[in-house]
């Protein structure tokens, strides 16, 4: 949980026990404890304040990009965010936006993004990165070239991808990508 106020993350935590959703949440005030605790352990969501006084979620989506590219971000808010900064956020990988005065929603949309990327657990961190580039548009070359292995190894791995994810062609595999966040909606 990336959240400044104690009060507001007791509030979610009781929220979540409520809906009967077992939980074990940890709580991040700022990009060193954020990153920190997202090394620490693999979070299967990340519940996020869209602003705190030093960091944003625009900038923990960056690093959950880089470190943990399957874990569904939720913004979970109390604060006006504008329709800008929501969209920006929702174009950038965030799962869904939650306010804070209306958690009844939360739990539903935590199980779905949950259950949604059931599959992409079963991928090597190596086939997640060619799906990744796979979804951006890069061809089997570039990839290649890009991860330093042959045309070949691409092709099995976005194989090994399709079977794993019961996808059959390469613009269900972009949808999936875009649907999980793997891929921002705009570059």
């Amino acid at each position: 949980m990336l959240e400044d106020s104690g009060r507001d993350a007791e509030h979610i935590r009781s929220e979540l026990l409520r809906s009967n959703v077992s939980t074990i949440t940890s709580r991040a005030d700022s990009e060193a404890s954020f990153l920190s605790e997202l090394l620490d352990s693999t979070p299967d969501v990340v519940l996020a304040e869209h602003s705190l006084a030093e960091f944003d979620a625009l900038s923990a989506l960056a690093i959950l990009r880089r470190f943990s590219p399957t874990t569904p971000l939720i913004l979970v808010t109390g604060k006006c965010v504008s329709a800008e900064g929501a969209v920006a956020c929702m174009r950038e990988g965030a799962e869904d936006l939650i306010l804070k005065a209306n958690l009844g929603r939360l739990a539903t949309v935590i199980t779905e993004a949950i259950e949604l990327r059931r599959p992409i657990k079963t991928l090597t961190q190596r086939q997640i990165e060619v799906l990744r580039l796979v979804a951006e548009g890069c061809r089997t070359s570039d990839i290649a070239k890009r991860l330093d292995i042959s045309a070949k190894t691409v092709e099995s791995h976005r194989t090994q991808i399709m079977r794993r994810l019961d996808i059959h062609t390469i613009a269900g595999l972009v949808r999936y990508a875009i649907r999980v966040r793997l891929v921002p909606l705009t570059r």
